[in-house]
């Protein structure tokens, strides 16, 4: 039973007003207390060194998201995005009949993220470098389907036989080869009506089609089934991509997204291989990321024995014609940004399930070939899902066998391992980051699970290793629920520098193959970041880019000095301060009449 109207007067009339000397001691001490903890995050110094302007445009930002969290991403949006009322507008693109789960944003909201200030904002902003993403899985689908269909001689191959039915389809895998000699369609009524010159060769969709036979691309995706070239376009990039009712299902956990996830690097890794279509896709590779921001690329890259050079039927026995073509491909890149764009190495990796002589032949690999081109190869990694991997702590035979030879060969390939991307607790894939941190990895993919692990945490700083984040990422592959469910504040809040990573863009649902996406959704997201703590994120990813070969002691002190030397990596860190200091004037320019301070 509530108080009376006499009993609750007379007990308002005891309450302290909010200005009361006692509640203002409180909330001074508050502010007090918040204001110390602030000065641990990672972003702090960043903070303090803000010029004027930049402090304006940090403040426009902020008002500008209060805004648009306001008049956009409300309850009722929710709403509409659960029941599919608004279409794609509201950002539901399939997911028949699916409902949306509390937190739940990227892969409904993404069509309606694209269209706010706070997007164009993000896009503009300078991100430094991007330090993981996959190679397979960084170029835009649609680019790399149509490149194969105008590169001729490219044909079509099912190993395992026909893709004639639903669950065919759905499973079989196909390659895409070159040929000297075009294969066409040709049916069996023309077989016979040849009189048997023309030997029947049907499609891969046709039930009667012999496994490994090569079929004409551009004659089998006009003969797909359901919809011709178009439908063919429309199925190859399901087999390609996680779609929304993959990322979300509830019934589906981390391991059958992931096996998911691996039927499309298979399919994507038989699209690249070829020497005219590995040319276009490294030059679409560095202009999506130049267009993003992005001036410096670091990619994982896993290749198999199967590379053809162009016009050649057989593949290249060693990958020293891949790095070279590469090579060639970056320099003429940076020369057509006259410079703007510094360049692009790639983290050799191999797949962590294999076998030590898989492994240790791969790692013989990675060295022969930084020998030949010393400047493409940046450092080695394992990848593949962690749980279903071989741990680090198995795979120290083959490691410290590499670093032997390495040492004999005179070569400089530091570790940056994948580790923690999991959730457990203890197990041998969350105690992946002891042995990463233990074998003197310089940064760590993903770090998922770090923040349960205080004493790693302090070594991580100590030793200045920084950690890829891959937001959305670990959101699909169903790690977390949201961008609010993720530890990357955590960490952040901890003194744990970071970096934002998009990991696999063309897989995941990005489209657009940079960092924006993974950029906004922190910066919506979480409260205490805001534009200083994103251009701090873009900052660090500068800093830890492995630009040159650095020994250990010199990586560490080029990491804890670079902008006071003369090195490479402080000219670049310059160079991206003075991109950031014109973007803040841009964005006072372009919204501080609108979103400006009242004074």
């Amino acid at each position: 039973m509530g108080f009376t109207d006499e009993e609750w007067e007379a007990i308002s009339q005891e309450l302290p007003a909010t200005k009361d000397a006692f509640i203002q001691k409180y909330i001074n001490g508050r502010e007090a207390l918040i204001a110390e903890e602030q000065k641990k995050r990672s972003d702090y110094a960043f903070r303090q060194a803000l010029s004027p302007i930049a402090r304006k445009a940090c403040a426009i930002v902020d008002r500008i998201r209060a805004d648009e969290r306001r008049r956009i991403w409300t309850p009722k949006l929710e709403e509409k995005i659960a029941t599919g009322e608004g279409g794609t507008d509201a950002g539901r693109d399939d997911g028949a009949g699916m409902t949306l789960y509390p937190g739940q944003m990227f892969t409904h909201a993404k069509g309606l993220m694209e269209s706010t200030a706070l997007w164009e904002i993000v896009r503009k902003l300078p991100k430094g470098a991007l330090l993981h993403s996959h190679c397979d899985a960084i170029v835009n689908f649609e680019f790399v389907f149509n490149v194969m269909l105008q590169t001729p001689g490219i044909h079509i191959v099912g190993p395992a036989g026909p893709l004639a039915t639903p669950a065919q389809l759905a499973e079989r895998l196909l390659t895409f080869p070159y040929r000297k000699v075009d294969h066409p369609i040709v049916t069996e009524e023309e077989s016979k009506a040849s009189g048997g010159t023309m030997k029947a060769n049907p499609p891969p969709w046709d039930p009667s089609y012999v496994a490994g036979t090569p079929v004409l691309l551009t004659a089998a995706a006009d003969a797909f089934p359901d919809g011709g070239r178009a439908g063919f376009l429309a199925w190859l990039k399901t087999r390609c991509t996680i779609s929304q009712l993959d990322a979300v299902e509830q019934h589906h956990g981390v391991d059958h997204v992931w096996r998911k996830f691996g039927d499309c690097f298979a399919m994507m890794g038989a699209m690249i291989h070829y020497e005219p279509i590995w040319r276009a896709f490294l030059r679409q590779l560095m202009r999506q990321m130049f267009d993003d921001g992005l001036t410096w690329v670091e990619v994982r890259i896993k290749w198999p024995l199967n590379y053809h050079r162009e016009g050649s039927e057989e593949p290249e026995p060693d990958f020293l014609h891949v790095f070279g073509v590469a090579e060639e491909e970056v320099e003429r890149f940076k020369k057509e940004t006259n410079g703007a764009f510094w360049g692009l190495r790639f983290i050799w990796t191999e797949l962590r399930s294999f076998g030590v002589r898989a492994i240790a032949e791969n790692m013989d690999h990675c060295i022969t070939t930084k020998l030949a081109y010393p400047n493409m190869i940046s450092g080695y990694d394992v990848v593949g899902q962690e749980d279903e991997g071989r741990p680090l702590k198995d795979l120290l035979p083959e490691l410290f066998w590499f670093r032997k030879q390495c040492a004999d060969e005179g070569v400089n390939i530091p570790f940056f391992f994948h580790a923690g991307e999991c959730l457990g607790d203890g197990d041998d894939t969350d105690n992946n980051v002891f042995d990463a941190v233990l074998l003197g990895t310089r940064r760590i993919g993903h770090g998922f699970s770090l923040y349960k692990h205080p004493l790693v945490i302090d070594l991580v700083k100590d030793k200045r290793i920084l950690i890829e984040s891959c937001p959305i990422s670990n959101e699909v592959l169903r790690l977390c629920g949201s961008i609010l469910s993720h530890p990357l504040p955590a960490l952040l809040a901890r003194g744990v520098p970071c970096s934002l990573n998009n990991d696999d863009p063309a897989i995941l649902g990005q489209d657009l193959e940079g960092v924006s996406h993974d950029f906004w959704q922190a910066l919506q997201g979480w409260e205490n970041l805001g534009l200083a703590g994103l251009g701090s994120l873009a900052e660090n990813s500068v800093r830890w880019s492995a630009f040159e070969d650095e020994t250990n002691e010199e990586w560490t002190q080029h990491i804890r000095e670079a902008s006071l030397g003369k090195s490479i990596k402080a000219q670049r860190l310059k160079e991206w301060s003075i991109q950031w200091e014109k973007f803040c004037l841009w964005v006072v320019t372009e919204f501080g009449e609108k979103y400006g301070d009242e004074e």
